[in-house]
């Protein structure tokens, strides 16, 4: 009895990031995986499972749960046109390279060069929603050759690092290279689908050195009870941020999430130092 109340912090957790991740990512665009990692990762160690690859786990299986919510938002901006597809074309196999490289090196690091990874993205990020610099453009249109194949391979890599869709490094960089922000959330979402099945591959298929320390259940470094039960939530709860982006304050949401996002990346920080 006592081993299944250690899980109960794990269920619950994973009921409430889930549903959060939902909610912001249908209310700001930004993916799920900047609460659910966090989240997974203290109610993984909450429930006695090892630092040592709680943090690997959290990260591999928010990238898993990735893969649907990409699909069903993919198709609901081709639908409605907002998918560049020069963009698309350009950037499909540097990304999905970069996104398999990332998981297959992330499998293999240490777990606090992963919390410094992903603290100082979300700090990036944080600043970018507390700033006013949504206007900015570096340039119209994006570069060519090796340099534009390194920009959405890098994009790959580090979101599978930090197990998220890659929105939040893809949709700025598209903007700051002259891309509509409605073209460039829409590509993004592709993209992002682009990254979360090499990268979920590359997290299944890892071998973990400390693999007696997993979670029941885990396949490489993915939970499968959790992608099972993380998934359908955000599926469903999604749709319903959307329909509140309509009715509150988009700009104070953005701000509330940025000083979130700025005590996420904090922890993280202090995370790989302790």
């Amino acid at each position: 009895m006592e081993a299944y109340a250690n899980w109960l912090p794990v269920i619950a957790a994973l009921i409430a990031a889930a549903v959060a991740g939902g909610l912001i990512a249908g209310l700001l665009g930004v993916g799920g995986g900047l609460i659910l990692v966090p989240a997974l990762d203290f109610a993984l160690q909450a429930a006695g499972i090892s630092p040592a690859v709680a943090l690997h786990v959290a990260v591999a299986t928010s990238m898993a749960t990735i893969v649907p919510t990409a699909i069903s938002s993919s198709r609901s901006h081709a639908r409605r046109g907002a998918v560049d597809a020069a963009v698309v074309r350009r950037w499909s196999v540097p990304i999905v390279v970069g996104a398999l490289a990332g998981s297959l090196l992330a499998a293999r690091l240490e777990p606090a060069v992963l919390a410094i990874v992903f603290g100082v993205v979300a700090f990036a990020a944080a600043l970018k929603m507390l700033l006013p610099i949504d206007h900015i453009v570096l340039r119209q249109g994006l570069p060519g050759g090796v340099g534009g194949a390194l920009i959405p391979a890098a994009i790959g890599a580090v979101s599978s690092m930090m197990g998220i869709g890659g929105g939040t490094l893809s949709v700025p960089t598209m903007t700051l290279l002259g891309e509509p922000v409605h073209k460039a959330v829409g590509t993004a979402a592709l993209l992002g689908l682009w990254i979360a099945v090499p990268a979920t591959l590359g997290y299944l298929f890892a071998q973990p050195p400390d693999a007696a320390e997993l979670p029941p259940w885990t396949v490489g470094y993915v939970s499968l009870p959790g992608l099972a039960l993380i998934a359908p939530l955000t599926w469903a709860v999604a749709p319903l941020g959307a329909r509140l982006a309509h009715s509150l304050d988009r700009r104070k949401l953005t701000a509330a999430f940025g000083v979130f996002l700025l005590v996420v990346a904090l922890r993280m920080l202090y995370r790989a130092w302790h």
